[in-house]
């Protein structure tokens, strides 16, 4: 029985502090500028994983599983060729290739995808729908106009 040889083991040479790496300053959202998709508080519920219940504070939500909620309000909703959501969901910017079943609403850019499939109601302020893409059930288009009646139906109500 014999040694096995010894392979060198590379090892880096130290890097003087004033060439250290450092973490760059973080983004700062303000007037005209987008904020970093990695900046954003994300929820991703990965494929075969089911979540039921509330979501808080996800400023993302990512669904490439199947998600079971009463209403959630995000920034951005992005559900995967396989994904399901169920429920009510209010968003900024919403993009669907998988299934969505229920109540969507989305305060800017409505996208479907091919492969999307969208039961239920949708109001939305833009939409698209790619070719194969489907939408059954009712669709409100989000205009200024719209918005102005709604909010003198709520001052009306709380008065």
């Amino acid at each position: 029985m014999g040694r096995a040889p010894l392979h060198p083991v590379p090892v880096a040479a130290p890097v003087p502090q004033s060439q250290a790496l450092r973490p760059a300053p973080a983004p700062v959202a303000g007037r005209g500028q987008v904020r970093e998709t990695s900046d954003r508080r994300t929820l991703v519920v990965g494929r075969g994983i089911s979540l039921q219940g509330t979501v808080q504070d996800a400023e993302r939500l990512v669904v490439d599983g199947t998600v079971e909620a009463s209403t959630i309000q995000a920034t951005e909703l992005s559900i995967t060729h396989g994904g399901l959501f169920k429920g009510e969901i209010e968003v900024e910017e919403a993009e669907v290739a998988g299934t969505m079943d229920g109540t969507l609403t989305c305060r800017g850019a409505f996208v479907v995808r091919s492969t999307g499939r969208v039961l239920g109601t949708v109001r939305c302020r833009r939409l698209q729908v790619e070719d194969g893409g489907q939408i059954t059930g009712r669709v409100e288009m989000i205009t200024d106009a719209a918005t102005k009646l709604e909010l003198s139906r709520a001052a009306e109500s709380a008065a």
